[in-house]
């Protein structure tokens, strides 16, 4: 969930391997989070483990940072920090009100969506021109969302919804990451992400508290680690290699839901979620590779 597209300034020496390895590590912790608060939403409110994630998050995230914490809190965009970070917050908030009810692979599938959305919000938010195939790419990852979420069969719970509204959301964050890589260093970026996320739950949460059981508490800290360290991995994997070389390697993220699904859930995909996956994965691919193409041509 949530892989934001920037790349730290203070690049390292480029090793793609490292890079890639990094990346593929990224997208498991990312659908362990998943995992996580799929099991927790079956007995906790959705304000409680959002809390979790962000709390244990930000505990994880102080730890490594330690004294060096002061200086990562100066941001030159302070309000579009908070302004971000809220929006992953709620981004997380309709992924798990519906991750309760929808199987993991579905659930990623339909948040594949976010860099599909991108290209087509970067039109009327960062005002960047698009061509025809760029937008037959968009139409053709929306398609493949429909195919999922088939609305009005019947088949699919209305839950969907939150996802397609998660993975919008999810795109105007990343275009706001898109803007603070030039403003601020990773770290900062990183401990806002935590920051806000933790004190605004901090906030909703005791409205319908239940107390957790010790081996959901287990499951929270975990959850909260697996988020500190997901986001850690992706930092160090685009400070390894160039985005271009990391980006077919996000979709795997997809291959982890469906096992994870699998074995902790007994859940599979159907015929529909596999062919709707397919498309938006192929068309979101598609819009990187002509990204990549229109950025060559650029004087």
């Amino acid at each position: 969930m949530a892989l934001p597209v920037s790349r730290p300034a203070n690049l390292e020496q480029e090793n793609v391997p490292r890079g890639i390895s990094l990346m593929l590590t990224t997208t498991l912790f990312f659908i362990l989070i998943d995992a996580c608060a799929k099991q927790l939403s079956l007995t906790l409110p959705a304000t409680e483990v959002v809390w979790a994630r962000f709390f244990f998050h930000l505990l994880a995230v102080l730890v490594f940072l330690g004294p060096r914490t002061i200086r990562y809190a100066r941001s030159n965009r302070p309000v579009l920090q908070v302004f971000r970070s809220a929006l992953l917050l709620t981004t997380t908030f309709l992924f798990f009100v519906g991750i309760r009810e929808i199987e993991l692979a579905m659930a990623s599938s339909i948040m594949f969506l976010s860099p599909i959305l991108v290209t087509a919000l970067s039109v009327p938010l960062l005002r960047e021109k698009i061509g025809l195939r760029r937008v037959f790419g968009v139409l053709a990852g929306l398609a493949g969302a429909l195919i999922i979420v088939r609305p009005g069969l019947g088949e699919v719970p209305l839950a969907a919804l939150y996802f397609v509204a998660a993975a919008g959301a999810n795109a105007v964050y990343q275009l706001t990451t898109r803007i603070l890589r030039q403003a601020d260093d990773a770290f900062t970026t990183l401990l806002y992400t935590a920051l806000v996320g933790a004190v605004l739950a901090s906030v909703a949460a005791p409205v319908e508290w239940v107390a957790p059981s010790p081996t959901e508490w287990a499951l929270m800290v975990c959850m909260g680690t697996f988020g500190a360290l997901g986001h850690f991995t992706l930092i160090k994997a685009f400070q390894s290699a160039t985005p271009s070389a990391l980006a077919p390697f996000t979709y795997t993220g997809l291959i982890w839901a469906t096992l994870l699904g699998y074995l902790i859930f007994a859940n599979l995909p159907d015929g529909y979620t596999a062919l709707g996956a397919a498309i938006i994965i192929g068309s979101g691919l598609y819009i990187f590779r002509r990204e990549q193409q229109a950025a060559k041509t650029k004087p």
